[in-house]
Parts: structure tokens; C-alpha cells; sequence
């Protein structure tokens, strides 16, 4: 099961599985697992991974969450403040 970023991170820093193995001190191989999700790294790897590329830890994982489109979110906040608009006014004319 993939759960690592780290094919799109190597990617953007330019950097080799080969390299980020060099300085994290494993070998090749255990690199290209993580990369392919073959295995799942131990603490410590993760922090140095992190610290090799220059990224938080949180970036390292696949997002499980999908992130909502700013107009999605406006027209979320929109429909609420009509809902509260019709229950104030539907309580105003009960008083």
C-alpha cells in the first residue's frame, strides 16, 4: 500500500532514489521500496527523510483527505447563511 509522497518529492527537488539513499544511509533498494510502497519505513527513516529533503513530515504522506475547491467552500458558507437567515426570520415572526 502506497502512503509515501516520495516519488512526486524526489521529483520536485530533483534529487535521485539513489542520492536521498546516500543520505538517509540505506541502500538503494530500500529506497525504490518505499518509493513503490513495497514497505513502510520506520520512525526515524521518516525523520530523516524529512530533514534529507527539506520537507515536513506531514508532506511525506498521501493526503486521505480530499481538499474541497474554494467556490465548493464559498457556496457551502452561502447555503448555510441562508438557512440561518430563514430560521431567524422564521423565529422573528413567532415572537
Amino acid at each position: 500500500m502506497k502512503i509515501l509522497r516520495l516519488k512526486e518529492i524526489l521529483k520536485e527537488k530533483g534529487i535521485t532514489g539513489k542520492e536521498l539513499a546516500l543520505m538517509v544511509n540505506v541502500t538503494e533498494a530500500s529506497v525504490s521500496n518505499l518509493v513503490k510502497g513495497d514497505s513502510i519505513p520506520r520512525k526515524q527513516l521518516l525523520i530523516d527523510i524529512a530533514s534529507a529533503l527539506d520537507v515536513d513530515l506531514n508532506d511525506l504522506f498521501i493526503a486521505n483527505k480530499t481538499q474541497k475547491n474554494p467556490k465548493e467552500i464559498i457556496e457551502s458558507i452561502r447555503g448555510a447563511i441562508d438557512d440561518l437567515e430563514e430560521l431567524y426570520n422564521a423565529i422573528d415572526k413567532t415572537s
